[in-house]
């Protein structure tokens, strides 16, 4: 495995409707080289293109009910979370799920992720609502590839410098050697989505080597998939999870209820949604 040199770069917190292409600018000048990876964040990316839900005026249909009523905290607080190994605490806010948030959050699982992704405990096909305020979440991008070329193109007109871009995603891709895999859909080219909660049963229970996920990529430079499997991950931890990983820590943080979080709460954080991965041929530096 290659050794690279990590930088995460702050930046304010993007809200809808900003230029993400312009912020990635502002925060890469000076700092890039021809051969680096830029790396951003999906879901930065997705909150500046307005691709968010505002889940209170969410009707919940009886299946979301029954999976924020039951399903949630019998199933997950009691069988399938310690089945899957997940911490102690983690399994006791399924315990005490919330009847009628989680019954919205659930129901829009249920129309843009499907069935079985809303089956899982968070993270619902992609779907996410920490860093976000109120009871907005966030959905996962349908055009990446997309994106990130325009991202890459962007860089080299206006910078001048050669890179490539991966779009990044902190939810987990699970290994079993040369065979790589995600509950969640649309992943990069080389992992496969299969399954929504089976494959993550599957993944936590078997313990499998897991990593973040490379959503795309752009780029002249060949990453194999084993390779920016790598790079998403330790971009991932020198990224941070911003103003918490899960809604509970960012409500616990601005010591807040899960929908009191505020825009201006998040702007107060260091949010760093994009790191620059440089390839090295010396020691290993993070």
């Amino acid at each position: 495995m290659k050794h690279y040199r990590v930088l995460a770069v702050s930046t304010p917190y993007w809200k809808p409707k900003e230029n993400y292409i312009q912020h990635v600018i502002d925060a890469v000048k000076g700092k890039i080289k021809n051969g680096d990876i830029v790396t951003v964040s999906e879901k930065a990316i997705s909150t500046a293109m307005g691709n968010v839900i505002d889940e209170s005026v969410v009707k919940p249909s009886r299946t979301a009910r029954f999976l924020a009523e039951f399903w949630m905290p019998i199933i997950w607080g009691y069988v399938l979370g310690p089945f899957c190994h997940l911490k102690k605490e983690t399994i006791q806010r399924f315990k005490t799920y919330p009847k009628t948030e989680g019954a919205k959050h659930k129901q829009v699982a249920l129309e843009y992720a499907g069935f079985l992704q809303a089956f899982m405990h968070g993270s619902e096909g992609g779907i996410d609502g920490s860093n976000l305020p109120f009871s907005y979440v966030s959905l996962t991008l349908s055009n990446a590839t997309e994106i990130a070329t325009k991202i890459r193109n962007n860089i080299k007109t206006t910078l001048r410098k050669a890179v490539t871009v991966m779009i990044v995603d902190t939810d987990r891709a699970y290994s079993f050697r040369n065979f790589h895999f995600t509950p969640r859909p649309r992943p990069a080219k080389g992992i496969r989505s299969h399954g929504g909660v089976l494959a993550y049963v599957a993944g936590r229970f078997l313990k499998l080597n897991k990593s973040a996920i490379p959503i795309a990529m752009s780029g002249d430079k060949h990453l194999s998939i084993k390779e920016a499997l790598h790079v998403a991950t330790i971009a991932n931890l020198a990224r941070g999870y911003g103003a918490g990983r899960t809604v509970w820590d960012m409500a616990e943080r601005f010591n807040a209820s899960l929908t009191q979080v505020t825009w201006e709460d998040l702007a107060k954080i260091d949010h760093k949604p994009i790191v620059i991965v440089r390839p090295l041929r010396g020691k290993y530096l993070r």
